[in-house]
C-alpha cells in the first residue's frame, strides 16, 4: 500500500484529474523553455548588444544545470514529498523567469538561465512520483496519456510562441508569459496537488551526487561546446576531448561506487534489473536526442532555404503540434487494451517515416504547404511515443524505486537532448560548407572565368558565417562588374539554398538512424504485469492537499 502519510489536521478528497492539470501545466513551461528561446537569439544579440556566442550560453546553461542535477532533485521527493519539491521548483523556475525577463546584460541573463535549470530539475522528476502515487492501472495509462500530450505540445509550441512573441513584442516577453503561466500554476499546485510524503528518511550520497554532477557536467560541456573551441583546448593546456574523457571517467567511477554503496545509492542499480525501465531509458534517450535535434536543420531549412519569418515557421509547424496534442489521450486510454511497446514503436516509426518524407521532398523551392504531409506524420509519432514510452518504462517500477528511476529515466531524455543539439549543430554547419562549397562550384561555371575565384571566396565566407547569417542575398559577390551582378545575386542565393537544403537533408539522416536505435532498444520491453502493491484508485483515498 502507498504510503498516505498528511501533515496537519484538515483532510480532503484527492482530486487526481486536477492535479494532474497542475502537473501538466509545470512540464509545459519547462519543456517549451528548451525551444522556445532559439528563435530569439538574434533579438537578443541585438538588444544585449552582445556577440553570438555569448548568447549561445543562454540556452547551454539551462541545459547544463537542468541535466546535472537531475540525479540528485529526484531523491528530494522522496525525503521531503513531491509536492513540495514540485512546488518549490514551479517557484525558483517562475522567479527565475522574471529574472530573465528583466536582465539587463547577457551575464545575468545567463546566470537567472542557471536559476531556471535548477527549478526545472526541482520539478520534472516529481511529475511521475505523484502520477504513480494518484493512479491505479486502470487509470495511468490515461493520465500519462495527458501528461505525454502537453509534452509533446510543449515541444512543437515553443517556436510559434517564441516567433509570434519576439516580432510582435520583444524578446523579454518569452519569459513574462512563464511568470504569469507560473502563478497560475503555483496557485493550482497548492491547492490540488495532495502532500503525500513517501517517508524515507533518505541519507543524501554525497560522493554519488559530487562523482555524477562533475562527471554529467564535463560530458555536456564538452559536447555542447567542443565546435566553438574546435575540440582543442579551452582551459589552458587542457582540451575539450580531455574534459569529456574526463567526464567519462568519472561516470564510471560513479556506478563503480553505485554498486558497491550500501547505504542509499543515488541510483539503486536493482532498478536496471527491470527490463522495460532499461529498454525505455535507452528509448528515451534517442527520443530526446531527435526532439531537440530535429528543429534545428527544419528550422534553418524553413527560414534560410525557403525564406519563412519565425512566426510562419511556428504556423507551418502548429498541424504536427495539434496532432501531437489529440493524439496523447487517445493513446493513453489505448495504454489498456494494447502492447505499450507496440505504441512506443509505431510512435518512433511514425517520427522517421515523417522526417523520410521530408528528407525526400526537400527542395530550394518547394512550397512550404507541401512539407505539412511530413510534419503531421512526425506530430503523430510523437503523440504516440511522448505517452506510452513513459507509461511503459515506470509501469513496473517499485513504488520504493520510483523517485530515483524517474530521475534517471529523465536524466537519460535530457543528456540525450543536449548531446542531441550539440552532435546536429555540428553536423549541419560540416555539411552546409562542404554542400555551399559544392553549389558554388556549379555556380561558378556558369560565370566568366575571371571572376569565379573571387564568388567561391566569397561563398565560402558565407557557409562559414553560420546557418542563421546564410538568408537571400549574403552570398552576393562584392566586386562583380554591373552587368554581371544580377546573376551573380542569383546565383549566389541558389547556391546558398541549394547548399543547405542538401545539408538538411543529409543531417535528417542521422535523426532518423537515431530513430531506428531507439526502436531496437523498444524492441527489448515486454507486458509489464500489475504489480499487486499499485495503489488503489486515487477517489478512495484521502490526504492533506494544502
Amino acid at each position: 500500500m502507498t504510503d498516505t502519510s498528511t501533515s496537519g489536521p484538515t483532510t480532503h478528497t484527492i482530486r487526481p484529474w486536477a492535479a494532474l492539470a497542475a502537473l501538466s501545466m509545470g512540464l509545459f513551461m519547462i519543456v517549451v523553455d528548451t525551444s522556445i528561446v532559439s528563435v530569439a537569439v538574434p533579438a537578443m544579440v541585438s538588444g544585449l548588444h552582445t556577440g553570438l556566442n555569448a548568447v549561445v550560453w543562454v540556452t547551454s546553461a539551462y541545459l547544463l544545470t537542468y541535466a546535472v542535477l537531475m540525479l540528485l532533485t529526484s531523491r528530494l521527493g522522496d525525503r521531503y514529498g513531491p509536492k513540495r519539491v514540485f512546488v518549490a521548483g514551479l517557484a525558483v523556475f517562475t522567479a527565475a523567469s522574471l529574472a530573465c525577463a528583466l536582465s539587463a546584460t547577457v551575464e545575468m541573463l545567463i546566470a537567472a538561465r542557471v536559476a531556471q535549470g535548477v527549478g526545472a530539475a526541482l520539478l520534472t522528476p516529481q511529475t511521475l512520483s505523484l502520477i504513480g502515487h494518484l493512479f491505479s492501472d486502470r487509470d495511468r495509462g490515461r493520465a500519462m496519456g495527458i501528461l505525454g500530450a502537453a509534452s509533446g505540445l510543449a515541444t512543437v509550441t515553443g517556436p510559434l510562441l517564441g516567433g509570434v512573441l519576439v516580432e510582435v513584442l520583444t524578446w523579454q516577453w518569452i519569459f513574462y508569459v512563464d511568470v504569469l503561466f507560473g502563478l497560475i500554476a503555483l496557485a493550482l499546485s497548492l491547492r490540488v496537488i495532495p502532500d503525500w510524503r513517501p517517508g524515507h528518511a533518505r541519507r543524501f550520497d554525497a560522493p554519488g551526487i559530487l562523482l555524477s554532477g562533475a562527471g554529467l557536467l564535463l560530458i555536456v560541456f564538452g559536447v555542447q561546446n567542443g565546435e566553438r573551441y574546435h575540440w582543442g583546448a579551452f582551459l589552458g593546456p587542457i582540451t575539450v576531448v580531455e574534459a569529456i574523457g574526463a567526464g567519462a571517467a568519472l561516470l564510471v567511477a560513479f556506478v563503480a561506487w553505485q554498486r558497491v554503496n550500501r547505504n542509499e545509492p543515488l541510483v539503486p542499480l536493482r532498478v536496471f534489473g527491470d527490463r522495460n525501465f532499461s529498454a525505455g531509458t535507452l528509448t528515451t534517450a534517442a527520443l530526446g536526442f531527435a526532439l531537440t535535434g530535429m528543429f534545428l536543420p527544419l528550422v534553418i531549412y524553413l527560414q534560410s532555404a525557403l525564406g519563412l519569418s519565425p512566426t510562419q515557421t511556428g504556423l507551418l509547424a502548429a498541424p504536427m503540434a495539434l496532432v501531437s496534442g489529440l493524439l496523447g489521450p487517445v493513446i493513453g486510454r489505448l495504454m489498456d487494451r494494447v502492447d505499450g511497446k507496440y505504441l512506443v514503436m509505431s510512435g518512433l516509426a511514425g517520427m522517421a517515416l515523417g522526417l523520410g518524407i521530408i528528407d525526400l521532398q526537400a527542395r530550394a523551392d518547394i512550397p512550404p504547404a507541401h512539407l505539412v504531409p511530413g510534419l503531421l506524420v512526425i506530430g503523430a509519432g510523437m503523440g504516440s511515443v511522448l505517452v506510452s514510452v513513459n507509461t511503459v518504462a515506470m509501469g513496473s517500477v517499485r513504488p520504493e524505486l520510483r523517485g530515483a528511476a524517474s530521475g534517471v529515466f529523465f536524466t537519460a531524455r535530457q543528456m540525450g537532448a543536449v548531446v542531441g543539439s550539440a552532435s546536429i549543430g555540428v553536423l549541419l554547419q560540416a555539411r552546409i560548407a562542404a554542400s555551399v562549397a559544392d553549389a558554388a562550384e556549379t555556380a561558378a561555371g556558369r560565370l566568366p572565368a575571371a571572376h569565379r575565384q573571387e564568388f567561391l571566396a566569397h561563398m565560402r565566407l558565407a557557409a562559414e558565417a553560420g546557418p542563421g547569417n546564410t538568408g537571400p542575398g549574403t552570398g552576393a559577390p562584392l566586386h562583380l562588374p554591373a552587368h554581371l551582378a544580377r546573376q551573380g545575386q542569383f546565383l549566389a542565393e541558389q547556391a546558398l539554398r541549394g547548399g543547405l537544403t542538401q545539408a538538411v537533408r543529409e543531417t535528417l539522416l542521422a535523426l532518423i538512424a537515431m530513430l531506428l536505435l531507439g526502436l531496437v532498444a523498444a524492441a527489448a520491453m515486454r507486458r509489464a504485469d500489475p504489480r499487486p502493491d499499485t495503489p488503489e484508485p486515487a477517489a478512495e483515498r484521502v490526504a492533506d492537499t494544502r
